[in-house]
């Protein structure tokens, strides 16, 4: 695990779930809670919201698409 969690701090952008949650909980100090889970899941499933269009706008659809994904896998944990 040692050598996963060295490239998941190296990771500017995660690239598997593993890294995403490194990502929110150790980088960002965040806890993957279920109100938390289920607001983040909201404003990124509604194309209308200006910070879902924002997101698509800098890192494209697939990615906000995988990092929706990545919420619900991570709510269906909770």
């Amino acid at each position: 695990m040692a050598d996963e969690t060295e490239r998941y701090a190296a990771e500017l952008i995660p690239s598997d779930y593993a890294s995403w949650r490194y990502c929110i909980e150790v980088k960002c100090g965040l806890a993957l809670e279920p109100d938390f889970l289920r607001a983040r899941i909201a404003v990124l499933s509604d194309p209308g919201h200006e910070e879902t269009q924002r997101f698509a706008r800098l890192y494209g659809d697939t990615h906000l698409n995988r990092i929706l994904a990545w919420f619900r896998q991570a709510a269906a944990e909770a």
